[in-house]
C-alpha cells in the first residue's frame, strides 16, 4: 500500500513529489509514457523559460525539468515511466492501473496529468513548431526573435484576446487571425482588441500552412467566405485555439466543468473524491504557467499530507 501515487511528472507533479518526498510519504509518481506529451510536461518543447523564479538568464524547457526531476528524486521521490491506465476508487483505499495492467494500491492520489494544447493538424505547422511557431504568447512571446517583428494569434477566444494584447508589449504588430466574422471572447476584450492601435483582426480566415525554410516567416490563408488564398508575413504565430485536460483516463469518476478541467474544492486541491487531489493545468484552465503549477502542486501535496494524518495517524 503506497501511501501517495502522484500521475504527472511536469511542474507540479514534481513539486508535489518534492513536498511529499520531504514529508516523509514516500511518494510513487507516474511520470508517463506518450498519453498527453511527453513526461515533463509541455516545458520539454519549451526552447527558453525566461519567467520561471532563479533563472535570470532563461533556461531550456527539458534543462529546468531534469533538474526539478533531480530534486524530487534526490529527497526520495521513486518514479516509473509508465502512462496509467485507469483508477480504481474504493472507499478504503485506490488503485491506480498502469500502461502494462500492474495494479498499484494508495491511501491517497495526487492528479498532475495537465492538458495538451489543441494544435492545427498540418505537417507544416509540425515543422515550425518551436521555431516560430508556439501554443504559449505568454511563455514565448517576449523572446528575442519575436521582439518588434510582426506576429499572429490564431483563435477568437478570451485567452486568443487576451495573449494578443500580451504580444503588443513585444510585437510590431499582431494580428488576430479568426475564422468567423466576430470574436468569441468577452465583450470587453473584443472592445479592446478591436481599438487597440497595434492589433488588426483578420475575419473569415483559417491558416491553412505555415511557410518558410528554417524558422517562420509567414502563414497562407484561406478565405472562409470567398475561398481566397493569401500569404502574410509573420515572424511567429502562437496557437490560442483551446486545451484539452488529460483526464480521459479518470473515466468520469471525479467531477469536472464543462471543458473537463478537474473541479477542486474551495479553499482546498481536494477533488470530488476524498483522498483525490488535483494540480496543475489539469484543474487551471486560467493561468497554466510553469511557477503557478508548480505552486498547486505545493498546496496539493500540502493538503493531501493533512488529510493522511487526519486518516491514518494516530
Amino acid at each position: 500500500m503506497e501511501k501517495v501515487i502522484i500521475i504527472g511528472s511536469g511542474p507540479a507533479g514534481l513539486t508535489a513529489a518534492i513536498y511529499t518526498s520531504r514529508a516523509n510519504l514516500s511518494p510513487l509518481l507516474f511520470e508517463g509514457f506518450q498519453a498527453g506529451g511527453m513526461p515533463g510536461g509541455q516545458l520539454m518543447t519549451t526552447n527558453i523559460v525566461e519567467n520561471f523564479p532563479g533563472f535570470p538568464e532563461g533556461i531550456p524547457g527539458p534543462q529546468l525539468m531534469e533538474k526539478i526531476r533531480q530534486q524530487a528524486e534526490r529527497v526520495g521521490t521513486r518514479f516509473i515511466m509508465e502512462d496509467v491506465q485507469e483508477i480504481k476508487v474504493d472507499k478504503q483505499s485506490f488503485t491506480v492501473v498502469s500502461m502494462i495492467g500492474q495494479e498499484y494500491e494508495a491511501q491517497s492520489i495526487i492528479i498532475a496529468t495537465g492538458a495538451t494544447a489543441r494544435r492545427l493538424p498540418l505537417d507544416s505547422e509540425k515543422k515550425f513548431w518551436t521555431k516560430g511557431v508556439s501554443a504559449c504568447a505568454v511563455c514565448d512571446g517576449a523572446l528575442p526573435i519575436f521582439r518588434d517583428k510582426d506576429l499572429a494569434i490564431i483563435g477568437g477566444g478570451d485567452s486568443a484576446v487576451e495573449e494578443a494584447g500580451h504580444l503588443t508589449n513585444f510585437a510590431g504588430k499582431v494580428y488576430i487571425i479568426h475564422r468567423r466574422d466576430e470574436l468569441r471572447a468577452s465583450k470587453i476584450l473584443r472592445k479592446r482588441a478591436e481599438e487597440h492601435p497595434k492589433i488588426e483582426i483578420l475575419w473569415n480566415k483559417t491558416v491553412i500552412e505555415f511557410l518558410g525554410e528554417q524558422i517562420l516567416t509567414g502563414l497562407k490563408l484561406k478565405d472562409t467566405k470567398t475561398g481566397e488564398v493569401s500569404e502574410l508575413p509573420v515572424a511567429g504565430a502562437f496557437e490560442a485555439i483551446g486545451h484539452a485536460p488529460n483526464t480521459g483516463f479518470l473515466k468520469g469518476q471525479l467531477e469536472t466543468n464543462e471543458s473537463g478541467y478537474l473541479i477542486t474544492r474551495p479553499n482546498s486541491m481536494m477533488t470530488s473524491v476524498e483522498g483525490i487531489f488535483a494540480a496543475g493545468d489539469v484543474q487551471d484552465p486560467k493561468y497554466r504557467q510553469a511557477v503557478s503549477a508548480a505552486g498547486s502542486g505545493c498546496m496539493a501535496a500540502t493538503d493531501c499530507e493533512r488529510w493522511i494524518c487526519g486518516m491514518y495517524c494516530d
